[in-house]
């Protein structure tokens, strides 16, 4: 039962949070307000929630290093997808036609704040957090990776190679990214950066929920393979490519740091093996 009110009160939030944002999306300033307030009550509700019903420290919201977290995280999360970028303008599948819009970009700043950090509560802190204790660190991230893949059929121009492609780059990075430092900040700033930058920056359509207007005006043309089609391009081969190096970075250095964890009856059966021996 304290389970369930952990989520329901995280949840709630990102709902109201994300009914908000919608609601106000084409104003930028209003945009970028709610966006901060939806952040801010969503950090302050989840670590109210846990701490209340695990009786213990949220380590994982920790405010030391909290800064320097969220902007290793921005950084990675903008790099890896300019990385995209670049290999769709080398391929000819993406095209610059001036300069956007600078409020534009303020009130993305806004509501992929918001969605960033109520995703990530949502999905790594509670889902994927959750479902480790009893079935471990892979089985977790493949699970909650898919359960992310397809919330994003939800969205305006959602398709099955879309969802697809955010459970494997998205979902398991994001989840690996957690599991090596074990803090939300990272996964936060790394989910922020890389939204961020495929609408507020380049100007492309984030996991099928319409146009965006950032700095700059721009389109991709070519196949639906290389671009990511009406999806965007977090559907694209290069996205997925990125995201699965990445993945695979992080869990290295999660099982260097002696994060995994092992499911419940693997540990049983390794407990009994000792005893025989």
């Amino acid at each position: 039962m304290k389970l369930v009110w952990q989520i329901l009160a995280v949840v709630a939030v990102g709902a109201v949070g994300g009914q908000g944002a919608t609601a106000v999306r084409d104003n930028p300033w209003l945009s970028l307000l709610l966006g901060g307030v939806t952040a801010v009550l969503s950090v302050v509700v989840y670590r109210w929630a846990v701490g209340r019903t695990e009786r213990r420290p949220v380590t994982e919201l920790a405010r030391e290093g909290a800064r320097g977290s969220l902007l290793r995280g921005l950084v990675i999360g903008v790099t890896m997808f300019g990385c995209v970028i670049a290999n769709l303008y080398v391929y000819g599948a993406y095209e610059v036609h001036g300069f956007g819009s600078l409020t534009g970009a303020v009130g993305l700043v806004g509501f992929m704040t918001g969605a960033a950090v109520t995703e990530e509560l949502m999905f790594r802190g509670l889902l994927f957090r959750l479902v480790e204790r009893g079935l471990g660190t892979y089985i977790a991230l493949v699970l909650s990776g898919v359960v992310f893949g397809a919330a994003h059929l939800l969205n305006k121009d959602a398709t099955l190679l879309g969802a697809a492609a955010i459970a494997i780059e998205a979902g398991g990075m994001l989840a690996a990214a957690y599991a090596a430092t074990r803090s939300l900040w990272l996964p936060i700033g790394l989910h922020f950066g890389w939204n961020f930058a495929e609408s507020g920056i380049f100007g492309t359509e984030v996991s099928g929920n319409g146009d965006t207007h950032g700095l700059m005006d721009a389109s991709t043309s070519g196949a639906e393979l290389i671009t990511g089609g009406e999806f965007g391009p977090e559907a694209s081969v290069y996205s997925v490519l990125f995201g699965a190096l990445l993945t695979i970075a992080f869990l290295w250095l999660a099982r260097r740091r002696g994060h995994i964890v092992p499911r419940q009856r693997d540990e049983r059966v390794n407990a009994l093996a000792t005893l025989a021996r």
